[in-house]
């Protein structure tokens, strides 16, 4: 029994010195391990991570079992990994109760392909096995119907103005697109706008989300205060091109997210550059992004190449990410989704404070 104690205060040192990617601590101070059960020379570990990510499971469990195969009476190691998104511990009303993250995507102006961010990072984390919802706050030009290959809601809005969202590719959608004629102009003031949000946010059935992606109009008005208002954000994401007035812009935006005291997980730079033959051409000049961050303060979380492939896939309602997953954009775009997940349970782990204790059993 004794010798048995020892190993295990043996692996319980061991793991902790393993860090989870971004997380400044060990897995045992993490809470991350659930339970480890020493059997003769074989050694069970269950452990609850907090995102949905292949190669970082990979990584850890090599990591782990090539540690712990070199403590003495350890011959075997077998790693349970289960996930459980963490939740920002914000409280929200209405229908949107039951979501445990919202990450807005913002930009200064438009034309930078922010619509095009969303949709794929909505995608590729839904792709990833999270539960994900987008909404589409851009009143006055919503797109996300059409790169989403959905232009109506399965039923119209109840008596009460309950909604049950669209669904594609494994994401709950909400736009004002669903709601009127292609053609209609919106002529809102902040009032109505205020209202359109509200209920986007809390009167849509969203069920249980690990991840509410809002898209957001560009620009800094009445939509952004709009939606700080009415349901309370765990972090965002500002999308810009490399080129100084495109940086400009974005900076504007970084400062909204700032005054509305709104964590900023990162900036994504798109159409950082074109590849033509192994050549690589900076349409829209370079370094844009990365100054930005430093003036910041914040991180260059991906630069997405220019790519027809992204600019067909939201014609035809086929995000890049499920149409040419192969493709350098859509790998890049994987990337900033997998990172985008990964600060958001850093924030979450903040803002709660949780610390989920192990338990050691021998047999």
């Amino acid at each position: 029994m004794a010798e048995s104690n020892e190993i295990l205060e043996q692996v319980s040192t061991a793991l902790n010195q393993i860090k989870f990617p971004f997380f400044d601590a060990g897995l045992i101070d993490l809470g991350l391990v659930r339970e480890s059960t020493l059997k003769g020379n074989k050694l069970t570990v269950s452990m609850l991570v907090p995102v949905f990510d292949q190669s970082v499971e990979s990584d850890l469990r090599q990591q782990i079992e090539e540690t712990l195969t070199q403590i003495d009476g350890i011959s075997t190691v077998e790693i349970i990994i289960d996930v459980e998104i963490e939740h920002d511990g914000r409280t929200r009303d209405g229908a949107s109760a039951q979501v445990r993250n919202v990450i807005a995507v913002a930009s200064g102006k438009g034309g930078v392909g922010k619509s095009t961010v969303a949709v794929n990072l909505a995608v590729a984390l839904a792709q990833s096995g999270a539960r994900v919802g987008l909404v589409d706050t851009d009143v006055y030009g919503p797109n996300v119907p059409r790169m989403m290959g959905v232009l109506q809601l399965p039923q119209a809005p109840s008596a009460d103005g309950k909604i049950v969202p669209a669904e594609a590719f494994g994401v709950k959608l909400m736009s004002i697109g669903f709601l009127v004629k292609p053609e209609q102009a919106m002529v809102w003031r902040g009032p109505m706008l205020h209202n359109a949000i509200r209920q986007f946010i809390q009167d849509v059935q969203w069920g249980e989300l690990d991840y509410l992606i809002v898209d957001m109009p560009p620009g800094t008005g009445d939509v952004q205060l709009s939606l700080a208002q009415t349901t309370p954000i765990s972090g965002g994401v500002i999308v810009t091109l490399p080129q100084d007035v495109s940086v400009d812009d974005a900076r504007r935006g970084m400062e909204m997210f700032r005054q509305m005291k709104i964590p900023v997980f990162g900036i994504v730079e798109n159409m950082s550059y074109l590849e033509i033959d192994g050549k690589r051409i900076e349409v829209f000049g370079s370094g844009g992004g990365q100054a930005l961050a430093e003036e910041m303060g914040v991180d260059l979380i991906g630069q997405i190449p220019m790519d027809s492939a992204v600019r067909e896939g939201g014609d035809s309602g086929n995000p890049v990410v499920v149409n040419v997953p192969d493709s350098a954009s859509a790998r890049e775009l994987e990337k900033i989704s997998a990172t985008l997940a990964m600060r958001t349970a850093v924030a979450a782990r903040e803002s709660q404070q949780q610390s989920i204790p192990i338990t050691m059993v021998e047999e």
